[in-house]
């Protein structure tokens, strides 16, 4: 008898362990990296928003901490180092906010003195020799400024004053206030050459900012007044930006523009003519002010400061509820809790 053979169809237990090769074990996996710790995320398009939240919130946290509830801002050329106590000669940078000489460097002291410059070497020696007025001009300022900003009442300090952080008028501004011994302030920006922060600035208070944009922000939006030295393209930038941003009425709040050296400014540009051909109106040329000393530049801004902020009817009514007029008014060398109600910083909202 046959033995019946099994259907081609039919199934048979096959062992696979026996059959088939066993593929290798994989190495261990190690822990995802968590999304805010991850570089490579964070460093590349898809997370550029972030960038931009963390340039706001960052510095928003610093101000709070530090209790900064307003600035003054000065802006000026970063291009022309002083002729300081320390230094024998001018120098001229290759770039703005850069650490490297420019190729070619104004005369120096003893070649002017004895005849021996010529050309364009005596022509930025002169222009040396006005800018380093200016560094002057810009120190002693901002340190009547920050002189009479600290003695004003109240739980924050008021004032501050702030610059873009870099060398020349905005080193000038920080080191005035340094040498009042006041809190001072630098915004700068990440350029892509080798610069640094000037050495004036409180070090708690020190930014540096990659988007143009969010250090602008920062710039607008604590100020309750500019003061506008001889510059160069970042300067005219400032400038006529903050002014556009006044005369459409976008900052809700006062603020005082002053221009700082009028022989520079009206040889640079002729705002009159722009009134006079229709492009802006001749009231726009009340929003800044002409000054040629720091003596008159501090008395307008102590005037406005006062008149627009101290004195205003939102701040008697900030100082009511905060019944700070039975308590210490005194600003608190620690740094403070980050309540913002507590805290500020006082910024006025934009429209």
């Amino acid at each position: 008898m046959d033995t019946p053979k099994t259907p081609p169809d039919s199934l048979e237990t096959v062992d696979l362990a026996q059959t088939l090769p066993l593929p290798e074990q994989p190495e261990p996996l190690e822990s995802a990296p968590l999304a805010y710790e991850n570089g490579s995320f964070l460093n590349s398009p898809d997370a550029r928003i972030l960038r931009i939240m963390a340039e706001y919130q960052e510095p928003l946290s610093r101000f709070r901490r530090e209790r900064i509830q307003d600035t003054v801002v000065f802006f000026g050329s970063a291009r022309f180092r002083a002729l300081d106590v320390a230094a024998a000669n001018f120098e001229l940078l290759a770039n703005t906010g850069s650490k490297e000489r420019a190729a070619e460097q104004p005369a120096t002291l003893q070649e002017v003195e004895h005849g021996q410059a010529t050309g364009q070497r005596l022509r930025l020696a002169g222009a040396a020799i006005e800018m380093a007025a200016y560094y002057e001009d810009a120190r002693i300022l901002a340190n009547m400024l920050a002189t009479w900003a600290k003695g004003l009442p109240g739980p924050r300090h008021r004032f501050v004053v702030t610059s873009g952080g870099g060398p020349g008028i905005m080193e000038a501004a920080n080191r005035g206030a340094y040498e009042a011994g006041a809190k001072t302030i630098g915004l700068n920006i990440k350029l892509p050459f080798e610069q640094q922060p000037n050495p004036y600035i409180t070090p708690s208070l020190n930014f540096d900012f990659h988007y143009f944009f969010m250090r602008k922000y920062w710039f607008a939006y604590l100020a309750k007044a500019l003061v506008i030295f001889p510059g160069g393209f970042g300067t005219l930038d400032e400038m006529f930006e903050l002014l556009t941003l006044a005369q459409t009425n976008k900052l809700a709040k006062k603020i005082t523009t002053i221009i700082y050296g009028s022989s520079y400014w009206k040889s640079v540009i002729n705002l009159d003519v722009l009134a006079e051909k229709g492009a802006i109106a001749h009231g726009d040329l009340s929003l800044f002010r002409f000054v040629d000393t720091p003596e008159e530049a501090f008395e307008i801004l102590k005037a406005d400061l006062t008149k627009n902020h101290l004195e205003s009817a939102y701040e008697r009514t900030a100082h009511e509820r905060a019944g700070r007029g039975a308590t210490d008014t005194s600003v608190s060398p620690d740094p403070a809790p980050t309540a913002q109600d507590i805290l500020g910083p006082d910024i006025s909202k934009t429209r």
